[in-house]
Formats: structure tokens, C-alpha cells, sequence
């Protein structure tokens, strides 16, 4: 599920995108004949995972995994986002970043307005996390 249209900047610490997905009658997230403001994580940590791939490109080619882990200070200014007239303006911005994972804060915004702002936990490369005793990722 791609719900980003495009990257409209980005550097070594963040990231601008848009999309126009949120008003789709089909969009996947959709429940209820509606798109909850909720759903606007998903948007951000989308764009987190373009900002991870555009800044640390792997040299393989084969796609990384990670996980989001935790969200933080999560605050929805709006009830859905179906009904936000115009494009969806993501951006995130990277607090910290190791090997294991990375803190980005994010907010997501239209033309009337903030919509949603938080922070998010990654897990990075999550394949290579150590395994729980009942077969589960740590």
C-alpha cells in the first residue's frame, strides 16, 4: 500500500511529501464509509520509511525492514481525513538514528491547517532482531 504521491523535498534530516489518497472511496485504511484522523500515522511513517531509503540506500537493492515501534505525543486536530479538502502535507523529521533504529517527530497538514503531529519509534532491520523464546521478534 502506497499512499504517498510524491517527495517534494528531502535531506539528510527530513522529509516533505503530498498526497491526494485520503479522499479515495477505496482507500485501504477506509472503515465505516470513513478515513480516520488516526490514519494520518500511517501517511507519516510512510514518509519516514521514503526519508530512511532515499538516505541510506541499501547496496543490494533489496528492500530493508523495519517496524513501527511507538508513537508518541500523538495529536489528531481533526475527527477524518476524507474530508480535507485539498492535498495532504507530510513531513518528518529525523531526531535520531543508529543502526537499530531511528526517532522521527512528524505533522501532517492541509490548507487548513495542522491536521496530526507526534513522534514515532522505528525499529530498523527488523529481520535481525533477536527472536523470543515463543518464536516472536524481541
Amino acid at each position: 500500500m502506497c499512499l504517498l504521491d510524491q517527495v517534494l523535498d528531502w535531506d539528510s534530516d527530513r522529509i516533505t511529501c503530498t498526497s491526494n489518497t485520503h479522499r479515495a472511496l477505496d482507500h485501504p485504511l477506509r472503515a465505516h464509509g470513513r478515513l480516520g484522523a488516526a490514519c494520518a500515522l500511517e501517511y507519516a511513517a510512510q514518509a519516514m520509511a521514503v526519508h530512511g531509503a532515499l538516505w541510506q540506500p541499501r547496496a543490494s537493492g533489496a528492500a530493508g525492514f523495519g517496524l513501527l515501534t511507538s508513537a508518541r505525543a500523538l495529536h489528531l486536530y481533526v475527527a477524518r481525513l476524507d474530508d480535507v479538502e485539498g492535498e495532504l502535507c507530510i513531513r518528518a523529521e529525523r531526531a535520531y538514528a543508529d543502526a537499530r533504529g531511528a526517532l522521527y517527530a512528524f505533522t501532517v497538514r492541509a490548507e487548513r491547517g495542522l491536521l496530526a503531529q507526534g513522534r514515532a519509534s522505528l525499529l530498523l532491520d527488523a529481520g535481525s532482531a533477536p527472536v523470543n523464546a515463543d518464536g516472536g521478534r524481541a
